[in-house]
């Protein structure tokens, strides 16, 4: 089975590094249970790059953006697209936020 490369943008690893901190200060195991689902998503995406949905928006930037939920953390999305490459990890964000202007930057 061929994998594709995983490539985070800076936003992405600056997203997963606040997630992390976020729960540290709450529970140190719930905050390395949230990194270990993310590296599990971000490794079966790997395998099937398209697996997520297509992210609808008006914004032509945003075309071909796809999200899948963080395996565990279902409230956490990660947002990519695929291209030749492999896949571009752009953001890694909580469900509840107000996403446009998150996917804009």
């Amino acid at each position: 089975m061929s994998r594709a490369r995983i490539h985070r943008t800076r936003v992405a690893n600056q997203d997963l590094l606040d997630h992390y901190a976020y729960y540290a200060e709450r529970d140190a195991d719930l905050a390395e249970r949230f990194f270990s689902s993310v590296e599990e998503t971000l490794a079966l995406l790997a395998t099937q790059p398209e697996m997520g949905a297509l992210h609808r928006s008006v914004e032509s930037q945003l075309a071909g953006l796809r999200f899948l939920l963080v395996n565990d953390f279902p409230r956490h999305l990660i947002f990519y697209s695929v291209n030749a490459d492999g896949i571009r990890v752009v953001r890694v964000v909580h469900g509840s936020r107000h996403l446009p202007p998150l996917l804009e930057r």
